[in-house]
């Protein structure tokens, strides 16, 4: 795979230049959702900087306060110490309100950020090809829009907030430590030093474990949730145990990594405090020897001990925004990752208008295989004239669903071109072509919501009596009646209240509201039993006639129905008739056809 598709997850494993192009999509990806809300931030900039100078002047204000105003009042003076606390109260209700200002527009940004994020994520993925979705897994996808977005949330949210301010406030500081005694800044400069390397030890050993951590917790949620959409498999195979293992080792892994990380932050929150205290000690020993010499105020002591101590304040807070920083952006590296990836069936640049499609199909010298290189269909030609029914069968693997998936343009020829009215289906315009070519496959997927709404997928617009009207057409209409709300029926998560026939007579209605040009049933009765599999069968003869049909089926009752029957071996077709001249042959079909014939006695 390509360095567009990396998860971002080890990065250990990349080239230097991969993990420069890895950052540079990241810094495209970050730099196209700020571009929007610029000016927003740039106003939330200015503002917190006023805020911090309004907090950060507080002990020199008190440092004049003692050493003017004191003395003035005195000498019945009181202006200048009245004033100290004038001003003293109004930068910090002003810094207050400013900072309240600049929370709630950094919340803002944050909020319209991320919403444009997820709405990205969400859009890009649902229009990737079927090819990338069968290889990126369902877990992987939830995690991109779950734990991954909320590392940005949470950077966003406080990180970014902790980082401005915490940087500002100790600079601010500095800066006036330095104004307000020189040798007292000299102090705190020369306590930067083994800050920096206490820094440094944290940065390189956190790196590491934060990244472990990350893993360990989508390692999580993937195992989780495929366990969850797999239930019926673990049900079925008795895999709890099995299960129970791997996830009781994922969380193992969890717990010791993040132990680790406990432990770090054991050594360097001591090590800020430790740093911390002996500057203060030194600024306190040197100033008090300085006072006693009248070289120093004792308001300015008193100023500096606490601009000293205030510098180490959002030391560890910023700790904390580093591990949010290394969380999103290593959740920055696996989304941008995502976004970067191409469509293998792009919309096309100058797409065709196809307004009513007759339904003539054709494979032109087409050949298809997968990233793996392994040829599915070799050389491939096959004319289907519009209203013809087609039945295809074969054994497993044969290349059948591959031939239907190329048809409905889930994939695109590697060679050669699959045409609908002799227009090229990449030419075509994707709105057409859906509306031409509609395919159902054996999972019969329902989405939440009432039934009605599950039929009307094929046709938003539909009327209730054209809902009501294409499930009598498939034989769905006496069991949807019959549900505790008809029609208005929710059948929750995956259909769960309905049979696997139902959920696919369902499918049928939906895909007959569509009326297409050109009808693809991938093994589309295989959860259907006998009787409503004659139904179907029923309406189908009904239904196809005026559309061109494809039937991938291996119950070979249903292929009584097609014009024509194509057996496929190997991807190619290796016999091509009307089902009773294929029957009196001696080919494969009529071995096939006897074969289930005397399955049935």
């Amino acid at each position: 795979m390509s360095v567009t598709g990396v998860e971002g997850e080890d990065r250990s494993n990349f080239t230097a230049a991969e993990s420069k192009q890895i950052r540079g999509r990241s810094l495209r990806l970050l730099g196209s959702l700020l571009r929007p809300v610029r000016w927003p931030v740039v106003a939330a900039m200015l503002i917190v900087v006023v805020s911090t100078a309004a907090q950060v002047a507080g002990p020199a204000l008190i440092a004049y306060g003692i050493d003017q105003g004191l003395p003035a009042l005195m000498e019945q003076d009181w202006v200048p110490l009245a004033a100290t606390g004038v001003v003293y109260l109004a930068t910090g209700v002003l810094g207050a309100l400013l900072i309240a200002w600049y929370t709630i527009m950094s919340a803002r940004i944050s909020q319209a950020v991320l919403i444009d994020l997820r709405k990205r994520v969400f859009l890009h993925t649902q229009r990737l090809s079927l090819e990338f979705h069968e290889s990126y897994t369902s877990g992987r996808i939830i995690s991109r829009q779950t734990s991954d977005l909320d590392a940005i949330r949470e950077l966003l949210d406080s990180g970014i907030n902790q980082l401005v301010q915490g940087l500002l406030y100790m600079v601010f500081t500095a800066i006036a430590l330095f104004l307000l005694d020189g040798t007292s800044g000299l102090v705190l400069l020369a306590s930067i030093v083994p800050l920096a390397l206490l820094t440094r030890w944290f940065q390189v050993r956190s790196q590491t474990l934060f990244r472990r951590s990350r893993t360990a917790s989508a390692s999580l949620i993937v195992q989780f949730v495929e366990t969850m959409t797999g239930i019926r498999a673990v049900k079925a195979f008795r895999a709890e145990k099995r299960n129970e293992k791997v996830f009781g080792e994922l969380v193992e892994d969890y717990r010791t990594v993040n132990g680790r990380v406990i432990q770090l932050f054991g050594i360097f929150d001591p090590g800020l405090v430790l740093i911390g205290n002996v500057a203060v000690a030194v600024v306190l020993l040197v100033g008090g020897f300085r006072v006693v010499d009248g070289q120093l105020a004792i308001g300015a002591l008193l100023a500096a001990l606490l601009y000293t101590r205030r510098f180490f304040d959002p030391m560890e807070e910023m700790a904390m925004f580093y591990n949010s920083y290394q969380s999103a952006a290593a959740a920055l590296e696996k989304i941008s990752g995502v976004l970067e990836e191409l469509p293998g069936v792009p919309d096309p640049v100058a797409p065709v208008d196809l307004w009513a499609a007759k339904g003539a199909v054709s494979f032109e010298s087409v050949q298809f295989e997968y990233q793996s290189d392994r040829v599915i269909l070799p050389r491939f030609d096959l004319s289907i004239p519009a209203g013809q029914t087609i039945a295809l069968v074969g054994s497993t693997g044969a290349g059948k669903s591959t031939l239907a998936k190329l048809m409905a343009r889930f994939y695109d020829p590697s060679q050669g071109r699959v045409t609908l009215d002799g227009v090229d289906l990449r030419d075509l315009h994707p709105k057409d072509l859906r509306r031409a070519i509609v395919m159902v496959t054996q999972e019969a997927y329902l989405f939440s919501g009432s039934v009605a709404d599950n039929i009307s997928i094929g046709k938003p617009d539909a009327t209730p009596a054209e809902i009501v009207a294409a499930a009598k057409a498939v034989g769905a209409h006496d069991f949807i009646a019959g549900l505790p709300n008809g029609y208005d029926t929710d059948v929750n998560k995956r259909g769960g209240r309905v049979s696997a026939g139902q959920r696919q007579l369902i499918s049928f209605a939906r895909a007959f509201l569509a009326d297409p040009a050109v009808l693809i049933l991938d093994e589309a009765t295989s959860s259907l039993d006998i009787p409503s599999e004659r139904l179907v069968q029923q309406a189908l003869q009904t239904l196809l006639g005026g559309r061109t049909a494809v039937i991938i089926a291996h119950r070979l009752s249903t292929v009584a129905i097609a014009d024509r029957v194509l057996v496929m071996e190997h991807g190619r077709i290796v016999e091509d008739g009307t089902p009773d001249q294929l029957i009196a042959g001696t080919g494969r079909f009529a071995q096939l056809h006897a074969a289930w014939r005397d399955s049935l006695v």
